[in-house]
């Protein structure tokens, strides 16, 4: 076991949860409140989430501040390979060379090999590109682990995080659950939480956004039964089976809502239009003091123009399936 940390002299974006959980803001884009990554400081200490490429720096300095040496660190997760919680791993990987590096089996090669995921984001992100992740550099393979519908890491003293496949945001998303705790590290699964405002949006981008899936997740992470739920936007939040429960109501109505403008005629400025009328204008303004900015950039990640172009691909896809379905019937009575 590490020595104790004095967790009065901590500075600003290390937040102490107990059970030496140390929650930690990556900074992205140099802006607080986006991203959380998390330090447990076990006999094996791992982090979970290591936001972009320029936030590696700020990890190494926080795990430093924390009482470990990059070569302490045992294993880095992330809950799934997008920029803003995996752009960084590549760089991770080189300033803690001794850590394993654990991800989905569908990400891993994306780690390996982020050619095509950059590829991807370019067409999507174009100039923000480099301003909000700048560049993900390969992981080198042989310290990749990939886990399936579930796996475990070894925190030491008979401590562990399970992995649970946990795709709807992303085919390659999973949560964690730490054994010693109950905690469950939820990564995009139940959306993102605002922790200013109290306020909970689903996070439904396209391509994989699958509506589906996220309420089969949102299911498993329900039967898990946590102690506490452990946002990667942002934070720690108690209160679980009453948030899942929100996660599941917020997710169906930003859903109806685009349903409703597709049955219409609407297009997609027009779903955009009924979700801020609808249901963005029921949330809470930020209080006083709070970085718009920082809600920018969390609004850029997650927000109308993001989460309805996925559902929309969604509904898209579901209606292809169900023609493609009533054809096959349609020539079997014939």
């Amino acid at each position: 076991m590490h020595d104790d940390v004095d967790v009065s002299g901590l500075p600003e974006g290390i937040t102490p949860l107990g059970d030496e959980i140390y929650a930690i803001d990556t900074m992205l884009a140099g802006y607080p409140g986006v991203v959380s990554a998390y330090l447990i400081r076990t006999e094996r200490p791992c982090i979970v989430e290591v936001g972009t490429a320029g936030s590696a720096p700020v990890l190494r300095d926080a795990v430093i501040r924390l009482g470990l040496a990059p070569e302490d660190l045992a294993t880095i997760v992330v809950t799934h390979i997008h920029l803003d919680h995996a752009g960084g791993t590549g760089d991770m990987a080189a300033l803690f060379p001794n850590a394993e590096i654990v991800v989905h089996e569908r990400g891993a090669r994306h780690l390996a090999d982020p050619s095509r995921l950059m590829a991807s984001a370019k067409m999507v992100w174009g100039d923000q590109l480099e301003t909000l992740f700048g560049q993900m550099h390969p992981t080198e393979a042989a310290r990749i682990r990939s886990v399936a519908e579930t796996g475990e890491i070894d925190l030491g003293a008979g401590r562990r995080l399970v992995s649970h496949y946990a795709p709807g945001h992303a085919k390659h998303h999973m949560g964690l659950v730490d054994t010693g705790t109950g905690d469950l590290y939820v990564g995009d699964a139940l959306g993102v939480y605002n922790p200013l405002t109290g306020d909970l949006r689903p996070a439904t981008p396209p391509p994989d956004f699958d509506m589906e899936a996220c309420l089969r997740t949102l299911r498993l992470f329900g039967d898990i039964g946590a102690q506490r739920l452990m946002f990667s936007h942002f934070g720690a939040h108690g209160a679980v089976a009453e948030t899942i429960d929100r996660a599941e109501a917020e997710l169906r109505l930003w859903v109806e809502t685009v349903r409703e403008s597709r049955d219409t005629g609407g297009d997609l400025d027009h779903a955009i239009a009924m979700v801020r009328d609808k249901v963005i204008s029921r949330y809470k303004p930020l209080p006083p003091g709070a970085s718009p900015e920082a809600a920018a950039v969390l609004d850029t990640l997650s927000g109308p123009e993001a989460n309805v172009g996925g559902i929309v691909h969604w509904l898209d896809k579901l209606a292809q399936e169900q023609a493609e379905a009533k054809r096959k019937a349609e020539e079997e009575r014939a």
